[in-house]
Formats: structure tokens, sequence, C-alpha cells
């Protein structure tokens, strides 16, 4: 039965690979590439001083030695380190389509993981639920980015809730090396939301300042809108709340929307003043066309 089960996990991995590799490698590399530079300039080697050349990069030691003026010759760093933080808490479960919020975090993660190898980036992994549940080090390579991906479609979490703050605080811990980091989660924050929003604002912030902070919210339009179905139960899926709500009722349905919206709203302007970038992904359309748009806008604003 576990061998069985090894088998199915690897044809997925395979397949999931297969479909993200031929999208990155036809669609996402060339964009991909040209909005994430590396952290500076590495040295490359010495060469005799040419009219033009800049003074400050002349070696005065290679120069005092020969007698000849030298310039130093640099490359750009292109490695960079890219992280990927994957909500993993029960909200994620939900989809009102043929795909779940977790299915669409997935698969994004899997695409920024075939992205980065091919632009020769190391890659980490952390899920996260109301606790950090795994942590992969960042590394290159091919059985290493399988490795993620495998995690990604396949872990079984022990948390339920959310706790996103306690995730960006792990990653200010462990990662010295500025990176990349990739936020992918519902942001479904528990109790309060307007006081939770407020607790994760610094944290956001801090984090930052650190690192390259890109948050990826991911919806399903069922909690944007209710449909007309007359009584329903909804239930929190992390707390297991429910509450019964009569979906026929006009007054019902906009204060369900007014209030997503609100929050939507809300976590928007949150993201703004933190200084990070937000992109607004949903279960119900393609992610590739909006992710191409943000890298684009993204590379329009660096150049400025």
């Amino acid at each position: 039965m576990e061998q069985q089960l090894t088998k199915e996990i690897l044809k997925k991995v395979r397949q999931v690979e297969v479909r993200t590799r031929r999208l990155v490698d036809d669609t996402l590399a060339g964009s991909y590439h040209s909005v994430f530079k590396g952290r500076g300039m590495n040295f490359d080697e010495v060469r005799e001083y040419v009219a033009g050349d800049e003074i400050r990069t002349i070696d005065w030691n290679v120069t005092a030695r020969t007698g000849v003026p030298h310039v130093k010759k640099f490359t750009e760093e292109r490695e960079l380190t890219i992280l990927l933080m994957i909500d993993v808490s029960e909200s994620g479960l939900f989809g009102s389509g043929t795909q779940s919020k977790r299915e669409l975090m997935a698969e994004l993660g899997s695409v920024l993981a075939f992205s980065a190898v091919r632009n020769n980036d190391k890659v980490g992994l952390i899920l996260f639920s109301d606790f950090v549940e795994l942590y992969i080090p960042p590394k290159k390579g091919r059985s290493h980015i399988l490795r993620v991906i495998r995690e990604i479609l396949f872990f079984q979490p022990e948390g339920q809730g959310t706790d996103i703050g306690a995730a960006l605080d792990f990653v200010n811990r462990i990662t010295k090396r500025k990176s990349v980091t990739f936020l992918i989660s519902d942001f479904c924050l528990p109790v309060d939301f307007t006081d939770n929003l407020t607790t994760l604002a610094p944290k956001l912030q801090l984090t930052g300042r650190r690192h390259d902070l890109i948050a990826i919210k991911v919806t399903d339009p069922r909690e944007h809108a209710l449909p007309e179905v007359g009584w329903i139960t909804l239930e929190d899926a992390e707390t297991g709340e429910q509450i019964l709500v009569n979906t026929n009722d006009e007054w019902t349905r906009k204060a369900y929307a007014n209030l997503a919206a609100d929050q939507q709203e809300q976590f928007r302007k949150t993201a703004l003043s933190s200084g990070i970038d937000l992109l607004d992904l949903s279960t119900e359309s393609s992610y590739i066309s909006t992710l191409i748009g943000f890298f684009h806008s993204r590379k329009r604003r660096l150049a400025r």
C-alpha cells in the first residue's frame, strides 16, 4: 500500500513538473529573469586600463606591481535566493469550483520554483499554519526542486489555524542573506480581522525591509459573494464555528459582499503602507496573465 502511494506521489510530481516546466519555458522565464536581479556585482578579472574606463575601478595593487594601470572587471551577480512561504492552514481547502485555494497555491509555488531553477537560483520552502510546519533550506538542483514540489503538493499539516506573523518571525530569524520571498496565503486572519491586521502590519514592514517580500493573496469567488440558494450553513474551516445564513435575503448578501470588500481593501492598504508588493489571484481564473502582468509592471517600476 505504502509503495503504491509513493508511486502515485511521484507520478503526480512528474505531471506537475512537465506542465509547469513547459509553462515556465514558454511563457514565464523571460519575465522572471528580467524582473529579479542579483544582489550586486562579482569581481571577474583585471585588465589593462584603456581610455574611458572608470577611474574608480583601477586596481592600485596590480597597477603598482606591474607599473601599468589595470582596472577591475565585474560581472552582474545573477544568483538569487528564492523563499516560498506557503499557507497550509485548513481554510486553504475551500474551493467552490474545480480548484481549491490550496491547489492553486501549490501550482503557483511549483511554477515559481521552476522559474527560479531555470534562472539558476536557490529555492527554499516554508510551510506554515498556526506555526511553521516545515522548513527546507534554499538549495539548487533538480532533485531539490522536486522535493520542494513534493512537499508543497502532499504535505499533511498538523495545525488548522493561521499565524502569518509567526512565519515572518521565523524567516527573519533564520534567513541572514536577503532573499526574494513569496508569501502565498489566503490571509484569512483569525478572530478580529482588523486587530490581527494591525498586529501583522509591522512584521510585514520589517520583513519587507530585510527581504524582497511579495504577498500573493489567493481567494475563491464565494468568499466575495454569496449565491442565492436559500438557507445554507457556513463553517469556519480553521475554528469549526458554524452559522446559518439565508442567502435569499438581499441585505444578507450585500452585507457579506461589503464585509469581504472592506477586508480586501484593508489588506491592500496595509500591504501598500508596509512597502511590499501585493498580487491578488482567484481560483476562478487563470493566474498566468496576472502573474506576467505583475512581472511587467514591477519591471517598469524598478526601472524608474
